[in-house]
């Protein structure tokens, strides 16, 4: 067996050399348009699906081409498609391609960068691969461009140029996600439609929006967000869309090399390995990653495994399918919260030594990419999630002692599928402008199965229950949801666009199973199952409509009012937990999202977004203080407080110093970005005595502030960052303190960052010095796992990186 891996292995290396070292040839032209010359067409070569586009000069190249026959494809937005076999022979190629006249056409999808995506932040384009964003508050995040510590997943400085997100920070791994828009909780990203590339990755789209798994940046192509207006393509969520896009093989060369080794404070070792590359008609993309770390505080270990495969081939030069596997298990010990006097005296401590948590995700994905012609394409995307994660350990008040005894084991499963299939079609208006309309039909099937109950009292990870069943509570969550959707750019004149938009909405939620109670206090008890069955199905339609207004290319006015929706999650369903409970009466939460900016570049060196909005939140679901019947007990009830708005700015402004002093001429750039988010969120209506008016709203400081420079060239690269987050509250009461920890102020912090890169050849050696200033700080308190209490954050750490690309 050992002998047949090995010569497999040494004829895999042999084909890829052989691949890799074979002469290669180019072609190359020049392209008019009616006998001028024109750029911005694209060029594509099949079956190597190799694409460029063409520069002002009207000028074109595809290098790395063997010898062989190949069709040489053109697009372009005046001109008719232009398709011709070609034959490379033992010598470059040159062509001189005229196209013909007209009316409209569609482009082709282009993955060539422009000057946009040279830069660490940019906008989405009105019209982008099978989406449309026109008059959208939009970020996009080029992680290559970025100097960060990338191993770890620092959230602070991968969103630093995203204007309005506040963190929460987990841990010092990067294991989780979470962020928060516009005064939104950012628990696991539970706020956000949460995407990759293109599809659902949270635990469930419906009931459970969370999401466990977090890709690796290192694989990350570029982060695309929408804030807000999201919800009529994507469906229903208040905070807008997240969509992380993975790296595809290189389409330049049959085979690439990368390997990221990343060691750092607190035991921590990443290890990132990938391979990617296209043969004929094949693009490949697959990566393996392991990290582990022992955490800064005691009972803090982990250890992650990931793994991804990207494959797509073109059958035709109009037909192409995508497949995609996602795989990632985690084991980590969690040290737990601590009391606000804790905290004070020695941030470091952990109370709590058997609590753990684990992992595992199994993501599978397929698509179907079809051009029907000049102004049309279809994409049909399916997938299947399989996944489940477990939580083991004492959920008990963290101003008490660990009890001992049995342990509390929360155990989820999630099977999901999902199929969304996308129609974008481009047409004339009679004022022979080209208008986009974008039709959409999803079909969602989810299942959730969740267990709550006694389980081992040892101190390790074992995640199985005492007794004939669990304990505390046993449910299946069967969810459904059907939606059509569609919107329409109407293109009024060159500068001015209108954007309507619907979607159609089908949800049905079903809640199957038992809770238990005490038959005695005493301890000659037994449980007493309750059965219990709900149903809840219900049907709408929302709407909403964005306007682009340009007057100059350089300049965009834009605005945005969205219609928006959220259901209730299997946590207010059913959770036995003895600092929270929730409202059996809870309602599903609606309302709206305005937004108007302006955004643009000055000069090709400075990029700017400046915008405000307004978001209304109907029957808003929080957390107020509540004493028990015998007054004995203080809990947490989690119920439809009353309604809120929230009001804001936000401000991006970056730009590059040098390139605006030396016109272009500059080696080197002096980056230097600001980003700030004003936000005031308060209550205009409550159900509840205790949440006054004008209460503020949980989990929204009302400052947030990032700003950074990059100083360098094409071979280093030095960074610098400083995050400020304003003093917010953890719960619609505003309580200032609370003995148990889990309600409270978190207060203002300030985090400062410094990251340097040094490239040579096919070798990069990078670092960081995370919390440069060595601030004591917290992010959230929790009022279960992975708590419950505060949750420090880690003191300054350091991180080096030895990267090998070839």
């Amino acid at each position: 067996m050992k002998n047949k891996k090995r010569y497999l292995l040494l004829f895999l290396l042999n084909t890829f050399s052989l691949l890799a070292f074979a002469q290669n040839y180019k072609i190359s032209g020049v392209i008019r348009l009616n006998d001028t010359i024109t750029g911005g067409a694209t060029v594509s070569l099949l079956p190597v699906n190799k694409k460029t586009v063409s520069n002002d000069k009207g000028y074109f190249e595809l290098e790395n081409l063997q010898s062989g026959k190949y069709q040489i494809v053109i697009s372009h937005l005046n001109a008719k498609t232009y398709r011709s076999q070609v034959n490379i022979g033992n010598k470059n190629l040159n062509l001189n391609i005229n196209l013909e006249y007209a009316e409209i056409s569609l482009l082709d999808e282009v993955s060539v960068k422009d000057r946009s995506e040279n830069q660490a932040s940019g906008n989405l384009k009105q019209v982008e691969g099978m989406a449309i964003y026109a008059g959208k508050k939009t970020e996009v995040v080029n992680i290559a461009n970025l100097n960060v510590n990338l191993a770890t997943n620092n959230t602070r400085q991968i969103y630093s140029r995203v204007a309005g997100i506040n963190i929460i920070e987990y841990d010092g791994g990067g294991l989780q996600l979470g962020i928060g828009g516009r005064g939104l909780n950012p628990s696991r990203v539970s706020n956000f439609n949460t995407r990759q590339n293109g599809y659902d990755i949270s635990a469930d789209a419906l009931g459970y929006p969370e999401s466990y798994y977090t890709p690796s940046t290192e694989a990350l192509d570029r982060i695309e967000i929408i804030l807000g207006a999201a919800s009529l393509q994507y469906g229903t969520q208040f905070g807008g869309l997240i969509n992380f896009q993975l790296k595809k093989g290189p389409s330049d060369k049959p085979f690439e090399i990368t390997s990221r080794q990343t060691a750092g404070s607190f035991g921590f070792f990443n290890t990132f390995n990938s391979i990617g590359g296209t043969v004929k008609k094949l693009n490949y993309y697959a990566y393996y990653q392991y990290k582990r770390g022992d955490g800064w505080r005691p009972n803090s270990h982990f250890d992650q495994h990931g793994a991804y495969v990207h494959l797509d081939y073109q059958l035709t030069d109009k037909f192409k399918i995508t497949g995609e596997y996602t795989f990632m298990d985690y084991l980590a010990q969690l040290p737990g919260g601590l009391t606000d006097a804790d905290f004070a005296a020695d941030a470091r401590q952990s109370v709590r030594s058997r609590n753990w948590f684990k992992v595992n995700w199994n993501l599978a994905s397929i698509s179907f990419d079809y051009q029907m012609g000049d102004h049309t394409k279809l994409n049909w995307r399916s997938y299947h999630l399989h996944a489940g994660r477990k939580a083991l350990g004492i959920l008990s008040y963290i101003d008490r002692p660990d009890p001992g005894g049995e342990r509390d084991l929360l155990d989820d499963t999630y099977k999901n599928y999902g199929s969304e299939l996308r129609i974008l079609h481009q047409y004339q208006l009679g004022n022979k402008q080209t208008s986009t309309l974008l039709g959409g039909v999803r079909v969602y099937k989810g299942l959730t199965l969740r267990n709550q109950g006694n389980a081992d009292a040892g101190s390790g990870p074992d995640f199985n229950y005492t007794g004939s069943f669990p304990s505390s509570s046993g449910y299946r969550f069967p969810g459904t949801n059907v939606a059509v959707f569609t919107e329409n750019i109407f293109q009024l004149t060159d500068k001015w666009s209108v954007t309507p938009g619907a979607r159609f909405e089908f949800i049905s939620t079903k809640a199957n199973g038992y809770y238990t109670t005490r038959s005695s206090p005493y301890a000659d008890f037994y449980y007493i199952q309750h059965q219990e069955n709900k149903v809840n199905d219900r049907s709408f339609v929302f709407f909403g409509v964005g306007t682009s207004y340009k007057p100059t290319p350089e300049i965009e006015l834009y605005g945005n009012i969205s219609q928006n929706y959220r259901s209730v999650n299997f946590n207010d369903i059913r959770v036995l937990n003895p600092n929270a409970r929730v409202d059996s009466s809870l309602t599903d939460e609606r309302g709206y999202t305005a937004d108007g900016g302006i955004r643009g570049n000055i000069g090709g060196w400075m990029r700017y977004d400046l915008s405000v909005f307004y978001l209304k939140y109907n029957n808003r679901i929080g957390s107020v203080n509540v004493k028990s019947p015998d007054g004995l007990e203080t809990y947490r009830l989690r119920k439809n407080i009353g309604d809120s708005r929230n009001i804001g700015f936000e401000s991006l402004i970056e730009g590059d110093i040098l390139k605006a002093i030396s016109h272009g001429s500059s080696q080197y750039k002096l980056s230097v970005y600001t980003n700030l988010a004003l936000i005031d969120a308060r209550y205009i209506s409550s159900q509840d005595a205790s949440v006054k008016k004008d209460n503020l709203v949980e989990f929204v400081p009302p400052l947030l502030f990032r700003t950074g420079l990059s100083f360098g060239n094409k071979c280093f690269d030095v960074t610098y960052q400083f995050s400020h987050v304003g003093k917010q509250y953890s719960d619609a009461t505003n309580a200032e303190f609370s003995p148990r920890a889990i309600d409270g102020v978190v207060p203002a912090y300030q985090v400062m960052d410094l990251s340097a890169s040094y490239k040579w050849k096919w070798v990069t050696l990078s670092g960081s010095v995370n919390n440069l200033a060595n601030r004591k700080y917290f992010t959230r308190r929790a009022d279960g796992y992975p708590g419950p209490g505060i949750l420090p954050s880690d003191p300054r750490g350091y991180y080096i990186t030895l990267q090998f690309k070839y």
